[in-house]
């Protein structure tokens, strides 16, 4: 089964860090949201994978390049308009095969996607939707389903007392090919607008909808593993947080110098008073005096003067923190 990561939205809710990035490249742990994704994609033998491209997408293809150095190969779809949730995945149809899966830019999960695929080869639906059961359905479109997990019906960001489920649709779907059946003709997208691009579909309100309308059956598989979509700045630290603390399980290279404390080589913490779990990258510069308490993640060549506090903050690469200065619960950047 091929793969196909979202790549190419704009990351609006998570500005103004995506001004200059596009959402998949913004660090958690000092890694891409995206280079995750790949990890996990690559670690379930999914290593044939498309992404497509929009906003900066060659901060993207620097990165990634054609996959080879993370056990992947990896192809690129450009989208000079923005076809859609759904648009961006018929546009790629020719490289996604007999049956696929999609996967969003930003989602910071280690979801079992063997047990997924199994899932969805042993039903006769022509989709599986990944969902996960969430506390404040306000927050998402949640998923109605029957006693066999068959899909009955959507609601989007319902209010409490109007929602009918608590099951949040995760944006982690498998397909057969049967799907591009259910695409909306060329103008004819429920969200269509003068200019809009040929092929601009959108899951939730063309394609689900028609596919409802069909007849055909599909899927939730309700999984119990971390999922975040990353879309806000409190849950990029929410996300960066729970990677320190391992309540998801994610990539750290840094090597583990004591329990919860993660420091590069090469970085010097003589006279630093660290809590952790802490997580500091190469070239970072911490002035003697400085206290840094977790969670805590420092990123490439960030500069600490002394007696510098820090605690519960995301230091962005090249940041610097003037002596005497102190931060909290937030996001600091260059």
């Amino acid at each position: 089964m091929n793969a196909m990561v979202l790549a190419a939205g704009l990351g609006t809710r998570l500005r103004p860090i995506t001004y200059s990035v596009p959402k998949p490249m913004v660090p958690v742990l000092n890694r891409p949201v995206m280079e995750h994704i790949v990890r996990l994609l690559e670690g379930h033998g999914f290593n044939q994978i498309v992404a497509n491209l929009h906003w900066f997408p060659e901060t993207i293809t620097d990165h990634f390049e054609g996959g080879s150095r993370f056990g992947v190969n990896l192809e690129y779809s450009r989208e000079e308009q923005l076809l859609g949730t759904a648009g961006g995945v018929l546009k790629a149809r020719e490289f996604l095969g007999d049956s696929f899966l999609v996967i969003s830019g930003d989602a910071l999960t280690d979801i079992d996607l063997t047990a997924m695929k199994a899932f969805h080869d042993s039903h006769d639906g022509v989709a599986t939707l990944a969902t996960k059961k969430v506390k404040d359905a306000s927050e998402f479109g949640v998923i109605i389903t029957g006693g066999d997990g068959r899909i009955q019906g959507f609601q989007e960001k319902p209010e409490p007392a109007e929602a009918l489920s608590d099951l949040a649709n995760c944006g982690i779907y498998m397909f057969d090919r049967e799907i591009f059946d259910f695409f909306p003709g060329p103008g004819e997208s429920n969200l269509a607008e003068p200019g809009q691009p040929e092929g601009f579909a959108d899951w939730a309100l063309d394609v689900f909808p028609a596919l409802m309308e069909s007849g055909r059956p599909f899927y939730s598989y309700e999984f119990d593993s971390y999922w975040n979509d990353v879309g806000t700045v409190s849950e990029f630290l929410q996300g960066s947080f729970d990677g320190l603390t391992r309540a998801v399980e994610l990539a750290i290279e840094e090597p583990e110098v004591s329990p919860g404390i993660w420091i590069d080589e090469g970085v010097s913490t003589e006279g630093v008073r660290i809590e952790g779990p802490v997580l500091i990258a190469e070239g970072c510069e911490i002035a003697p005096g400085a206290e840094l308490t977790g969670p805590l993640v420092l990123g490439r060549n960030c500069k600490m003067g002394e007696g510098v506090r820090l605690k519960e903050a995301i230091l962005l690469d090249d940041a610097e923190v003037p002596a005497g200065s102190f931060a909290v619960g937030g996001v600091l950047g260059r």
